[in-house]
């Protein structure tokens, strides 16, 4: 994790002198530090983290895929006469074992246009659609099917 540290504190400096390297290991080491013993960060995440980067790469794409999708139908519709809203609430539930797989897809719902999560409890999501084409599918989403695959 130190190491992240240090890359995120490089990169924001901009620049790399050796007073912006030696600030950024001893800066880094110490948040490191603070995150094991105040936040109880457990460094066994990291192996779970770098283990699942491709797939959680994998989903930031898709996610940005489907938000500008989602965009140009909610754009199309808003600037349509034909098509009119038609608010729709759906329940599902999703099937996903952890609450980071839960919370993940409920942002994921809610970043997307045309719909938001209003309630999440356990694996059960109540969502509200702008259309209601826009839920159809819903529990065996793209976003469903790679969270599945998080271990």
């Amino acid at each position: 994790m130190a190491i992240l540290y240090f890359l995120i504190w490089i990169i924001l400096n901009g620049r790399i002198t050796l007073e912006i390297v030696i600030f950024g290991i001893l800066i880094s080491l110490a948040v490191s530090l603070f995150s094991r013993k105040v936040m109880g960060y457990d460094a066994s995440n990291n192996d779970r983290i770098l283990r699942n980067l491709p797939l959680l790469t994998k989903y930031v794409a898709v996610l940005i895929l489907e938000i500008i999708k989602a965009a140009f139908n909610v754009m199309k519709a808003a600037v349509s006469p034909g098509l009119k809203p038609d608010p729709v609430i759906v329940t599902f539930h999703s099937g996903l074992p952890s609450k980071f797989q839960n919370v993940l897809l409920a942002n994921s719902i809610t970043l997307t246009p045309g719909t938001f999560t209003l309630e999440l409890e356990g694996d059960r999501f109540v969502i509200h659609c702008l259309r209601s084409e826009y839920a159809e599918g819903m529990e065996d989403s793209v976003f469903v099917h790679l969270l599945e695959k998080l271990k």
